[in-house]
């Protein structure tokens, strides 16, 4: 033990220590191995348990059910259901679950809908501005026939 901290005081004294330059070697990575590496055979009666396993695991609740594709009309029909979840005072993710769609397709449907009604409403409006002007000529013309017929009985035309 004295031999070690003579050592260090003497380094410490005034010498740097030298570091002794080693190659950075690193250890190859290993790798998982497989039925199949490992050698082992698959017999019958390991493939049929292996099958067995995997329709266990499929039918477990944990596993998502297949992506189903809904029509406008479904899906305007189940943003309805869930509106009126909602209105009654049932939280958004109960009222998602009885619909049997997740919280974010519910989101996405509902910015979708909004978008296709704020399209409709300008559609709408166009109507209702071309029904405005329309309104407007049939209004102007009458106005007029009957300032005609005042003025013929007034004498003034």
């Amino acid at each position: 033990m004295s031999n070690l901290k003579e050592t260090e005081a003497t380094r410490a004294a005034g010498e740097v220590p030298v570091k002794e330059q080693t190659p950075d070697i690193k250890a190859p990575k290993t790798r998982k191995r497989t039925a199949q590496r490992a050698g082992a055979i698959r017999t019958r009666a390991a493939s049929s348990a292996l099958q067995a396993s995997s329709s266990k695991a499929i039918a477990s609740p944990t596993v998502r059910a297949a992506r189903r594709n809904y029509s406008e009309n479904e899906r305007a029909q189940k943003l309805g259901e869930i509106e009126k979840q909602i209105g009654r005072g049932e939280s958004i993710k109960a009222a998602v679950q009885n619909a049997g769609i997740s919280e974010q397709t519910y989101y996405h449907w509902k910015r979708a809908a909004g978008q296709t009604t704020q399209s409709d409403e300008l559609k709408d409006l166009v109507k209702l501005e071309e029904e405005n002007a329309r309104l407007k000529k049939l209004l102007a013309d009458r106005l007029r026939k009957e300032n005609a017929e005042l003025r013929k009985k007034l004498g003034l035309a």
